[in-house]
């Protein structure tokens, strides 16, 4: 059985934590739980220790600073004990069978670097999940939220992890440039077979932006979409040419062999 490192980036998100937390804390195939205090004000270190204490899987990594999600990822899977990692944010929760699923893929399609987890939109606006095109574009958002996305350790490093460019931070969308990257040079398979990570709405969340813009509730700024493709296709760019350059370090075999063929951490294939 695989086993998963999951990282949690975490700003004041003492009320949602508890959940997400305990959504992990029923896969059996979780090894480390790394939730990654991104500058929080409230409780959530407190939440953090709480669960900690009741199961050793439970670690705190704290950032000087508030930096943004991707930045704690990036810290995060730093991190990582495991060969496998798994994004989930502090507001949404797994499912359960959610990692038993992507180690069942794994086993079956050794060579891929990354899966992806249907998600299940809850508490949506009943204008947004009620459009004949919800679904859709809810499969497209699937592809790129962090959430739901289980990779290699390995092929996550060589992408450069999550861009941290401060264009993100203002507009988002770096969720959806790591996507990009991952799906041009490795692919960016998705288990559409069943819902298995439930993201939870709430006031100002970027999926509610991206769906009412993608139904045409909402028009964008044309000034934040150039600065979003801007960064966005700057970060593909460079993602490529580092692989490239890994590729021609390898000689024959292929950065996405290489990083699937990579001893895990208990020196067994990956």
């Amino acid at each position: 059985m695989s086993t998963f490192s999951i990282i949690i980036p975490c700003f004041n998100g003492a009320a949602t934590l508890a959940r997400a937390l305990q959504s992990c804390l029923i896969q059996p195939e979780a090894a480390q739980i790394l939730v990654v205090d991104d500058g929080s004000a409230d409780a959530s270190a407190s939440v953090v220790a709480h669960y900690g204490q009741r199961d050793p899987r439970v670690g705190l990594l704290r950032m000087p600073y508030n930096g943004g999600a991707a930045r704690a990822r990036n810290w995060g899977a730093l991190h990582a004990s495991q060969a496998r990692v798994a994004f989930l944010d502090a507001d949404d929760e797994y499912l359960p069978g959610a990692l038993a699923a992507a180690n069942d893929f794994f086993a079956h399609h050794p060579r891929e670097v990354s899966v992806r987890l249907d998600v299940d939109y809850a508490g949506f606006p009943a204008e947004i999940t009620a459009h004949a095109d919800f679904a859709l574009h809810a499969a497209t958002l699937s592809n790129t939220v962090p959430s739901s996305l289980i990779i290699c350790r390995a092929a996550y490093a060589a992408l450069g992890g999550f861009p941290m460019d401060d264009a993100f931070r203002r507009i988002g969308g770096e969720d959806g440039a790591f996507s990009w990257a991952l799906r041009d040079i490795f692919g960016n398979r998705r288990l559409d077979d069943a819902k298995r990570v439930r993201m939870h709405y709430h006031a100002g969340i970027h999926a509610e932006r991206y769906f009412r813009i993608a139904l045409g509730m909402q028009i964008p700024d044309p000034a934040d979409l150039a600065d979003a493709f801007r960064v966005s296709r700057q970060f593909v760019e460079t993602a490529r040419a580092g692989i490239a350059q890994l590729n021609r370090a390898t000689g024959a075999q292929t950065v996405a062999q290489t990083v699937a063929l990579a001893p895990s951490a208990s020196g067994t294939a990956a």
